[in-house]
C-alpha cells in the first residue's frame, strides 16, 4: 500500500461575536489515530485560525497534492462548504472530497445535497470510518462495507450505508493527539473556551459519549460513557509539558466527573507527581454529583475555572428536557466551589417548549440567587439528530418551517409558551440583574485571572443587554 496525502481542515471563521478559538481537537484525534495505523503524508489547517480563505485552503491542499481532503465543520459555518468543496473539486479533479464533523452529524445525509462536490459523509466519531474508507480507496474498492458511511456511488447516487458508525471502545489505546501537526503557540494569542485572558495552554478530551439523557445535546459520541484512565489522561499531560511546557489545561469532556473513582484518580496522580496543573472545565461538569471530597481534589490538583450548566430553574422544565438536575444540591455544589475559590460559570437556557413566564423566571431567579461569578442566558436551539427537534418537529413543526441555522448568532426560534417579545424582555432583565450587583462584580474581579482584562467584555454584554439575544 502506498503513501496516501490526507489534508484535514477545521472550518469556520473567527468574528467578534465568537472570538473563541481553539485547537482543533477533532482532526488532531484523526491524524494521531491514523498514522499509526497506515502509511500517511498529512498536512492540517485550522481555518480559523487564520481567517484564512477558501482559495487559500484550496491552494493549500492542491500544493501539498491531496489524495483525500477531509472538511469538519460546526453548523454555524457549513454555508461555507458549498464554495470550499467545489474550489477543491477544480483544483484536484480527482482528490476524494470527505465531509465529517458535527454538523454532518446532525443532518445527516442532507449534506450531500447542499454540498454536490462531496463524495462522502462520515458522521459521528471519524477515526474508525476514515481509516476504513482510506483502506478502501488504496485497493481500489468501494466503501459500501463502511457501516453507517453516506457516499455517491459510482452512478453519483447518494447511498446509506447500513449501521452505525463504528466507535473506538477502549481510549487508553487511542494515541496522543497530534499537537505536532499545528503550530500551537498561535493558539495562545486568541481567547479559548474559558472565559480568561489568553494564555500559555493544551485542549484535551479524556472521555466520549455521556450516559444522561437531555433532549437538546449532541450524539457525536454516543449515550455509552468511554474514558481515559487516570494513567493515560497523566501520561499525555507529562508528554504535552515536556514538549511545549504547558502547565494550563482545558478539558472539553461533556461530562468529566461521570466517574467519580477516575477522577479522584486523575487528581492524586497529578498531585504526587507535583504536575503543579491549572485546570479548566469550560464544556462543564455537573455539579449536582459533586461532593466536598470530590471537589476539594479537584481544586488541590489545580482547578480553577469551570461551567456549571444549570439550564433550567424550573423542576417541570428539567424533567422535560430531561437532564434531571438536583437544583438544590448542584447550588451546594456551586457554593463550595465558590468558597474554594474557583471562578464559577453559571450556564442557563431559555426558551424550551411548553415553558411559561413562571419557569423563565424561577431560572432566573436560581441564576441570580446563586454564588455564581459569571452567568449566561442562551436561547434554546432545536438542532437536528437531537431528541428536542424531533419533539418539536412532531408538536410544532411550523416552528422550524424555514429555519436557517447559520452563523453567530443564529438567527432564533421560539419554543417555549409566551410571545418573542416577553422571551427577550425576559434576557435582557436577567442579564440586567446578574451584571448590575455590585457586590457579585466585586467578587467576580476578585476570582477572575486577571481583572484588568474584564473590560474587554464590555461591549460584548451591552450588545446582549440591548437585543435580549443570547445564542
Amino acid at each position: 500500500m502506498g503513501r496516501t496525502r490526507l489534508f484535514l481542515a477545521s472550518v469556520g471563521l473567527r468574528t467578534s461575536e465568537f472570538p473563541v478559538i481553539t485547537p482543533p481537537l477533532g482532526i488532531l484525534s484523526l491524524s494521531a489515530y491514523l498514522r499509526n495505523r497506515m502509511p500517511l503524508d498529512m498536512k492540517l489547517l485550522d481555518q480559523r485560525l487564520d481567517n484564512t480563505s477558501s482559495d487559500d485552503i484550496v491552494r493549500s491542499a492542491a500544493e501539498f497534492n491531496a489524495d483525500v481532503i477531509g472538511f469538519g465543520v460546526l453548523t454555524p459555518f457549513a454555508p461555507l462548504l458549498p464554495e470550499l468543496a467545489l474550489k477543491a473539486r477544480k483544483a484536484l479533479p480527482n482528490a476524494l472530497i470527505v465531509l465529517g464533523g458535527p454538523h454532518v452529524t446532525g443532518f445527516g445525509a442532507g449534506v450531500m445535497d447542499d454540498v454536490p462536490h462531496a463524495d462522502m459523509l462520515i458522521t459521528g466519531e471519524g477515526e474508525l470510518a476514515l481509516e476504513q474508507v482510506l483502506q478502501a480507496r488504496a485497493e481500489g474498492n468501494d466503501y459500501g462495507h463502511i457501516p453507517g458511511l453516506v457516499w455517491r456511488n459510482a452512478a453519483g447516487e447518494i447511498t446509506v450505508n447500513p449501521g452505525p458508525t463504528p466507535m473506538l471502545d477502549n481510549l487508553d489505546t487511542f494515541p496522543f493527539l497530534a499537537y505536532d501537526l499545528i503550530d500551537l503557540p498561535k493558539y495562545w494569542r486568541h481567547e479559548a473556551m474559558a472565559n480568561v485572558p489568553p494564555r500559555k495552554y493544551i485542549g484535551l478530551f479524556s472521555s466520549r459519549g455521556c450516559p444522561y439523557g437531555c433532549i437538546y445535546c449532541h450524539r457525536i459520541f454516543g449515550k455509552r460513557f468511554r474514558a481515559q484512565s487516570a494513567e493515560r489522561v497523566i501520561a499525555e499531560i507529562e508528554h504535552l509539558q515536556k514538549t511545549y511546557g504547558v502547565h494550563e489545561i482545558e478539558f472539553y469532556d461533556d461530562i468529566f466527573n461521570q466517574d467519580p473513582r477516575r477522577m479522584m484518580d486523575f487528581c492524586d496522580m497529578a498531585l504526587r507527581q507535583n504536575l503543579k496543573l491549572r485546570i479548566a472545565f469550560p464544556n462543564g461538569i455537573r455539579g449536582d454529583t459533586l461532593t466536598p471530597d470530590m471537589i476539594d481534589a479537584l481544586v488541590d490538583a489545580g482547578m480553577y475555572y469551570t461551567c456549571c450548566p444549570l439550564e433550567s430553574g424550573s423542576a417541570k422544565i428539567q424533567k422535560y428536557m430531561e437532564k434531571h438536575l438536583d437544583i438544590p444540591r448542584f447550588l451546594a455544589g456551586v457554593d463550595k466551589l465558590v468558597r474554594r475559590r474557583v471562578f464559577t460559570y453559571g450556564l442557563a437556557m431559555l426558551g424550551f417548549p411548553t415553558e411559561t413566564e413562571e419557569d423563565i423566571q424561577q431560572t432566573i431567579d436560581t441564576i441570580c440567587n446563586s454564588s455564581v461569578h459569571l452567568a449566561s442566558f442562551f436561547t434554546v436551539t432545536p438542532y437536528p439528530n437531537t431528541e428536542l427537534y424531533d419533539r418539536v418537529m412532531q408538536t410544532h413543526p411550523e416552528k422550524l418551517s424555514g429555519f436557517v441555522y447559520r452563523g453567530f448568532p443564529s438567527n432564533l426560534v421560539n419554543l417555549s409558551e409566551v410571545p418573542d417579545h416577553v422571551l427577550y424582555a425576559y434576557q435582557r432583565k436577567a442579564l440586567r440583574r446578574f451584571f448590575f450587583n455590585p457586590i457579585r462584580m466585586l467578587r467576580l474581579a476578585s476570582v477572575y485571572p486577571n481583572p484588568l482584562y474584564l473590560p474587554k467584555y464590555v461591549p460584548m454584554l451591552a450588545r446582549q443587554l440591548v437585543k435580549g439575544i443570547f445564542v
